[in-house]
């Protein structure tokens, strides 16, 4: 029987094997700079189904497997019936009997783990509503890269309690960081994850608490793919959410400041913070296609008989 490693969240790995894939990214990383050529999955192909389009994701899984040797076949929600047409159970058999790695990009995380129950190849969580681990995997490894090691250091999550903001909860959980949450009432991330990790996570309503001492400042836009109707509401809202460099100027000298992209300038971020001294947003994007290349390296190797 094959050991079937899948990556649904990051509580799907240990902090050591989380640290030995961020390690593994930034080797991956230097190879690709160097010119080395390296395709360890000549005859592996990795399925790519999206029910949420995006830019990042795509290109990054996609080229990440072409530089492996393998082939990325993209399957569209036009391509696919998930629990539609056919049963998520029938079309994880089938899919899976014919690739040899799967990843999901689409709205309920229970469709991902249905899929994941299923499937006899491993399976990777591009994005639900309530998770985004990939994204997670690039950060960490992009403040690796400039800070080292973030255990003990303080994260601030600006704006609302989205998926991303769960899988830094998660990320907290498992690299044994603390993290603010600054955030207006009302969108405050899920009540049990914020119960289970009480010890470090802090919910604020003021931005100027929450970014106080902190080593990383992060945002996402405040509507989300599939929130378009909450757009204006939320702007009223998030208003006094907006990110800036002097908001950065008064957490610690040497923070950080991501996002995860697309961004909204003049919205959650001020129009001049993508070019912040600080800010690492850039290297932060080209990270998902290291990281991603050193997670399917990991559950395909950890995947044989």
């Amino acid at each position: 029987m094959k050991n079937i490693r899948h990556f649904l969240t990051i509580l799907d790995l240990s902090k050591a094997e989380f640290q030995q894939i961020i390690k593994r990214a930034i080797e991956l990383k230097a190879m690709r700079k160097q010119g080395q050529i390296f395709q360890p999955f000549p005859d592996k192909v990795l399925a790519m189904i999206f029910e949420k389009s995006s830019t990042r994701t795509r290109v990054s899984f996609e080229a990440g497997m072409a530089q492996f040797g393998g082939h990325a076949m993209f399957l569209s929600s036009r391509d696919t019936q998930l629990g539609r047409g056919e049963p998520i159970q029938d079309s994880a058999k089938v899919i899976s009997s014919m690739v040899d790695i799967v990843m999901i990009r689409t709205f309920g995380h229970d469709i991902i783990e249905d899929f994941a129950k299923h499937s006899s190849v491993p399976v990777i969580n591009a994005l639900s509503d309530e998770y985004h681990p990939c994204q997670l995997l690039a950060d960490m490894q992009t403040y690796w890269e400039h800070r080292g090691d973030i255990q003990d250091k303080r994260v601030t999550w600006v704006g609302d309690g989205n998926n991303m903001c769960h899988s830094y909860i998660n990320a907290a959980r498992v690299l044994d960081f603390q993290l603010s949450i600054a955030c207006p009432q009302g969108y405050d991330p899920d009540s049990k994850l914020l119960e289970i990790n009480a010890d470090r996570v802090t919910v604020f309503r003021d931005i100027n608490d929450a970014v106080a001492n902190s080593d990383l400042i992060v945002t996402d836009v405040w509507a989300s793919m599939g929130q378009e109707e909450e757009q204006l509401a939320r702007e009223k809202s998030f208003a006094a959410f907006q990110v800036t460099p002097e908001l950065l100027a008064q957490a610690n000298p040497d923070a950080l400041f991501m996002h995860c992209l697309p961004a909204h300038r003049g919205e959650e971020i001020s129009v001049d913070m993508l070019d912040a001294p600080n800010s690492v947003v850039f290297d932060e994007a080209e990270n998902r296609l290291h990281a991603q290349k050193a997670l399917m390296e990991f559950l395909l190797n950890s995947s044989k008989e």
